[in-house]
């Protein structure tokens, strides 16, 4: 696997820093990075997110990315993250980072 791309890079750090039991939607941190768009942020997870923790990366209806939603669940009740079923509560558990 490649070096992750300055973007990428970016988009990780963005992850790092998004607090235990919060999220953000690929659509927030796009907005918050003012570049790219959910699709770019979802290949930078697809490709380079499993150091970071990607389980605080959700769909903008708070749902988990397609067959991690069994591990997704485990990580947002054992962070404490406000949840609707087994989908994140976005407007109790959203982030939009450091200058919100």
């Amino acid at each position: 696997m490649s070096d992750p791309t300055p973007f990428a890079e970016r988009v990780l750090d963005v992850v790092e820093r998004i607090p235990p039991g919060k999220v953000m939607s690929y659509g927030d941190i796009a907005e918050y990075l003012e570049e790219g768009g959910p699709r770019q942020v979802g290949r930078v997870m697809s490709t380079w997110g499993g150091g970071v923790p990607w389980w605080r990366v959700v769909h903008a209806d708070g749902t988990a990315a397609p067959g991690h939603e069994a591990a997704c669940l485990a990580h947002w009740k054992e962070e404490g993250t406000p949840l609707r079923g087994e989908r994140v509560h976005m407007r109790q558990a959203q982030w939009l980072g450091d200058h919100q």
